[in-house]
Order: C-alpha cells, then structure tokens, then sequence
C-alpha cells in the first residue's frame, strides 16, 4: 500500500454496515491521504465491533454529535439509500465534505435540493461511483478524450450472477450484523424492479455517460422471467453517439460486465470483474493508426482506496474532482427515473423532463 502522507484528511463513516465494512473502513486505513478518524452507528453493538476492529480515533452513536466535532473534515456516507440525501444536507450544514455512497438518492427531486446545497456550501461532494478509478476504465476514458477522434457507438452491459454470493463471500470479510441497526420504513429490496435499478444500474449508467458523454434520451424494454430481470435500453447522447444498455439480474451463468465502444480512430473492447476481486478491467484499445492493440496492465484494483485518495487530493490540494460530482449523480438518478417511465409508457423519455422517484 502506498506509505501514508504527513496531512492526512480526517474521514468519518457513517453506517458500519456491510458496504462500510467491505470497502470504507479498509479504503480509509490505506488511502496514502486519509484516516479513519471516526465511525458512527445508532447500533451500539455493531459500532464497538467495528471501533475494536478498526480503530479509528473517535465512535460515535449519534451523527450530529459526529458533525460537531471540529476536527472532523469530511464523511463517507454508507447508510441506506434512503438516508443518502438527507445525511448529505447535514453534512453540508455542518461545513463537512462528503463521499456518499451511490446512488446519490432515490428521486430526481431531492437530489436537486441537495446539488443547490452543493453550490451554496462550496463544498466538495463526490458520488461513490467508485468504477471511475478502475485503471482500465481510465485508460478508456483517456483513450476517448485524447486518441479516439468522433464517437459512433457505445454498448455496455452490466448482468449479475445467481452464483455471485458464492464467489463474492469467499473473498470478503464476514459481515457483522446488528438487530438494532437502522432501516428505513418498509423493505427496500421488495419492489425488484427499483432495487435492482439502484444497486446496479446506477453503475451502469454512469459508466456509459463518463465514456461517451452526456445522455439526453432512453428507449427501455423490461422483461421479467423466471425471476430475473432484463433491460434493454437504447440511449441518446448528446454528441449523437448510438448507445445500448443491457442490464440484468440474474443470468444464470458467470458475472458479465463490460463495454465496447466504436470510435474514429480506434475501438474499445472492456471486461470488467465483479467489483470484490478488486481487480482492474481487462480493457484492449485498438490504434486505428498503426493497428495495433494496447492492454493497460492496472496493478492497483482498489478503486474504493483509490476513489477516497481522490476525493481527499481534491479537498487538501486544490486539484480538480476525479470522481463523480453532484451534477454527475443527478444525471444518474435522472437516467434511471428516465428508464422506469419509458418502461411504464412504452415509448422514449428525455432525461430533461423527468422528474420524480426512480
């Protein structure tokens, strides 16, 4: 792991769930930049298993407590999605950068009134849409910006596995679970169709617009079979590029996720792993120049560590915000508001009349 700074960024944690023990806690104990400072947690049990595991400086059961502390400088948020927006706002009321979890919210609506919070703070906001810094997608997006020339077509698909807790629990840690754990009302993972569109086609999404650019309209199909969900969708982006989409949960088969992009002067051929491998896309680019092709290598798959790194280079040194920003995660929740109405009408939507829940 890269050796730690001498200015480290003091980071908080909000939630000691599964997503903050898989990926926050560790990424804060490495990132070369930042400290776990603090967690916080409403479960008393659950949040002195994880201090004693990981030791950060400061627990906290109470996150206003957490926000008071002056010496706190920013929070991973890694609670619910449904607490997302509102644990941002109090964040930003209390001068504290924030990293939070994708996605950004659950409806278009409230995630606006978070972004005008953004803009009147002036603070740092950055969406963990942690594919951003898989060394592969970025040789692509560096690829696209500066070799490729005009974009034609983007496919991406993003299909989960009925065999992926099989695989996925060998390599992560055994989550720690508490009764006493906050939940939002009702169960968010009952409604499948809004689920599976939060959880993964978040990513999805963002993956397609960070390549080829802002999306402007969807075309959607939904087919539900057998218990898995399929969608197509066919994207209008705003540089006249082609898109499709194709996510789906579960094929009964191995993790596929990936994306080709045709372009200019090249092309693009990606195959991205199940995120708990922490191994970097296998991403082939194809020189139309001198026909040749090129495979970045991408040693350091810890895109959690590395998507903090970033954030805290941007709030400690000035430089300009790698991750996604508020902008990017409205965008988001925009394209998957966008996908369940053409889904429900049958026809394409524009992205800049939807409003509403996802």
């Amino acid at each position: 792991m890269p050796k730690k700074e001498d200015r480290l960024l003091r980071v908080g944690v909000l939630g000691c769930g599964p997503i903050a023990q898989a990926a926050h806690f560790e990424s804060c104990t490495k990132a070369k930049n930042a400290e776990l400072f603090a967690i916080c947690d409403v479960a008393d049990d659950l949040r002195e298993r994880m201090a004693a595991t990981h030791a950060p400086r400061k627990a906290y059961a109470d996150y206003d407590a957490m926000l008071a502390d002056p010496e706190l400088e920013a929070v991973i948020i890694a609670t619910s999605d449904a607490f997302h927006v509102p644990a941002a706002m109090r964040a930003l009321q209390a001068g504290k950068h924030v990293l939070c979890e994708k996605p950004l919210g659950v409806a278009v609506e409230e995630v606006e009134e978070l972004a005008a919070a953004v803009r009147q703070t002036g603070l740092t906001l950055q969406v963990g849409h942690m594919k951003r810094f898989d060394p592969g997608i970025e040789a692509a997006k560096a690829f696209i910006s500066t070799e490729m020339g005009q974009l034609q077509a983007l496919k991406a698909w993003y299909c989960d596995s009925t065999h992926r807790y099989a695989m996925t629990d060998a390599v992560q840690p055994l989550m720690v679970t508490s009764r006493n754990a906050r939940k939002p009302s009702g169960d968010p993972k009952a409604d499948k169709r809004r689920y599976f569109m939060l959880a993964h086609g978040s990513h999805l999404l963002d993956t397609a617009r960070h390549l080829a650019g802002e999306i402007t309209a969807v075309q959607a199909r939904l087919s539900e079979r057998f218990g898995a969900l399929c969608w197509f969708v066919d994207l209008e982006f705003a540089g006249g590029t082609l898109g499709h989409l194709d996510l789906t949960v579960a094929i009964r088969g191995d993790w596929q996720e990936g994306f080709t992009v045709y372009g200019e002067r090249g092309s693009i051929q990606a195959k991205t792993y199940n995120p708990w491998y922490y191994k970097s896309s296998d991403v082939e680019i194809f020189h139309e120049q001198d026909a040749t092709t090129r495979r970045v290598l991408g040693a350091d798959g810890h895109f959690y560590r590395r998507q903090l790194e970033g954030f805290a280079a941007t709030i400690l040194h000035g430089l300009p915000q790698q991750g996604a920003d508020v902008t990017d995660g409205l965008a988001s929740v925009r394209g998957m508001a966008a996908i369940a109405r053409s889904v429900e009408r049958g026809q394409p939507v524009g992205l800049a009349e939807v409003e509403g829940p996802v």
